[in-house]
């Protein structure tokens, strides 16, 4: 009989609803700085300076660390684990890290069409997007919906990707 040391294949259900709440309020912060700066327009290199963008571009960055490195190395799982999760009792269940990793891929394909097109001028482009994401964060960190899980699920069931 072995015994494995190895912890639980599955994560906190938790931990993605905490990063959730974050980035839904930083994504607030982006609609608010992004709608003040569309009246201004500008060139290219002033676009690519105004706060709203920077802010969307550094949510776009963190949410490829979440597609591309899996939510289990994300900085807010992290903050999650070693700041709140010592202080919580054991969650109910663990979640597979499948779905929420692709729900971090649907929020950076957003993003990144947001940064996109803010670059090249398109009028509240940057807004759009980031309303898009900040209503998909919200649901997720208040009512705990994840609609990029969601869709996970939706696709499995259809067979077009396959659960690892």
């Amino acid at each position: 009989m072995s015994t494995s040391s190895s912890p639980p294949a599955g994560i906190d259900p938790r931990s993605p609803r905490f990063g959730a709440g974050i980035t839904a309020i930083l994504l607030l912060i982006t609609i608010s700085l992004g709608l003040g700066a569309e009246a201004s327009g500008g060139t290219l290199s002033q676009r690519a300076l105004e706060p709203g963008f920077l802010l969307l571009a550094a949510i776009t960055a963190l949410f490829a660390w979440g597609a591309f490195a899996g939510v289990k190395r994300h900085p807010y799982g992290a903050i999650y684990k070693a700041v709140l999760r010592p202080r919580l009792g054991p969650p109910a269940y663990l979640e597979e890290p499948e779905p929420p990793t692709f729900a971090q891929l649907v929020g950076f394909l957003v993003s990144v069409t947001g940064v996109i097109l803010h670059l090249l001028g398109v009028p509240y482009g940057l807004v759009i997007a980031a309303g898009v994401a900040f209503i998909a964060a919200f649901l997720n960190s208040v009512f705990g919906l994840c609609l990029g899980c969601e869709m996970y699920a939706l696709l499995v069931r259809a067979r077009i990707i396959r659960p690892s």
